[in-house]
C-alpha cells in the first residue's frame, strides 16, 4: 500500500473526525481537504462516507450509558420506547429523502464554491439564533415530543447540501425550535448514529464495485483516525457548551467561506470540485 496515500486516510480520518459534531460541516472540510490532497476521486467520496462510522463509534463510546439503558429497558419502560421512537422518526426524514435527491445533490452541489457559500450562510444562521430569545419547549432529550423530533429529522435534510453541517442543522435548528442548548446538542449525537451509520454502510454497498480489497487498509486507516479525533472532540464538546455558545463556530465558518472564496476567484488555490 503506498505509504502517500495511507497519509492522506489519516489526515481526512481526523479532518472527519474533529468536524462531524461540531456545527462546521464535516462533508464541507472533507471536499475542501479532499481538492488540497488530491484525494477527490469517486472512490475518495465513498471513503468520505464510509469514515463517518468511525466518529460514531465515538459517541456510542460517550453515550454508552445511555444507549444500553435504552435498549436494555427498551420492553418495559414507556419513557426508553418514546426515546427510541424519538430518534426514529427524526431519521426517516433523511432517509427518504437521501434516497430521493442524494444522487443528485452529490453530481452538482458538491463542489469548494458551494461548500464556502453554505458556510458563510451557516455562520450568519448560528449568529441569528444565538441572540435570538426562543421559548423552551424541551430542556431534554427524554421530554421531546413526536413532533419536536420530526421537525429536528426534517431539518437535519438541509445538511444533504455540503458545506451546512449536520450537526450544526440540528443542534441549532433543535435550538431554534425550542430545544435547550444541552438538548439539541445530545439529540444531535444520538441521531447521527443510524444517520451515519446508515450512509456509511449504504455507501459501501453501492459503491461495492469500485472496491477491492487492497483499499481495507486505506479505509482501516481513515476509521481509525476517525474515531480517536471525534472522541477527543465530543467529549471537549459537552463541556464547552455547558459555559459557551456556538457564537465562534459561527465566525470561524464565515472566516473560512471568504477564504475560500477569495483564494477560488483569485487563483491562488486551485480549488478541484
Amino acid at each position: 500500500m503506498d505509504i502517500t496515500l495511507l497519509l492522506k486516510a489519516a489526515l481526512m480520518g481526523i479532518v472527519e473526525g474533529l468536524t462531524e459534531f461540531l456545527p462546521v460541516s464535516s462533508t464541507g472540510h472533507l471536499i475542501l481537504a479532499g481538492a488540497l490532497l488530491g484525494f477527490d476521486d469517486d472512490k475518495a467520496k465513498v471513503f468520505d462516507i464510509a469514515i463517518q462510522t468511525g466518529a460514531i463509534f465515538a459517541v456510542i463510546m460517550v453515550y454508552w450509558q445511555k444507549i444500553k439503558e435504552t435498549v436494555v429497558t427498551l420492553p418495559t419502560s414507556l419513557a426508553s420506547r418514546g426515546f427510541a421512537l424519538n430518534v426514529l422518526i427524526a431519521f426517516l426524514p433523511a432517509v427518504i429523502l437521501g434516497l430521493l435527491f442524494g444522487k443528485y445533490i452529490k453530481a452538482h452541489l458538491f463542489t469548494p464554491v458551494v461548500v464556502a457559500t453554505t458556510f458563510i450562510l451557516g455562520g450568519l444562521i448560528i449568529l441569528w439564533v444565538e441572540k435570538r430569545a426562543a421559548l423552551l419547549a424541551a430542556s431534554t432529550v427524554e421530554s421531546m415530543t413526536p413532533l419536536l423530533a420530526l421537525k429536528v429529522g426534517l431539518v437535519q435534510c438541509l445538511a444533504m447540501i455540503p458545506g451546512t453541517s449536520r450537526s450544526g442543522a440540528t443542534i441549532i435548528g433543535g435550538m431554534l425550535l425550542g430545544l435547550s442548548r444541552k438538548a439539541a446538542t445530545d439529540f444531535s449525537f444520538y441521531l447521527a448514529i443510524p444517520t451515519l451509520i446508515g450512509a456509511g454502510v449504504y455507501s459501501l454497498y453501492k459503491e461495492r464495485a469500485l472496491l477491492t480489497m487492497v483499499d481495507a487498509p486505506m479505509f482501516a486507516v481513515g476509521l481509525l483516525f476517525s474515531f480517536l479525533s471525534a472522541w477527543v472532540c465530543v467529549r471537549w464538546l459537552l463541556k464547552y457548551i455547558a459555559t459557551h455558545s456556538f457564537v465562534v463556530f459561527a465566525w470561524y465558518r464565515i472566516a473560512f467561506g471568504i477564504v475560500v472564496l477569495a483564494t477560488a476567484y483569485s487563483g491562488r488555490v486551485v480549488w478541484s470540485a
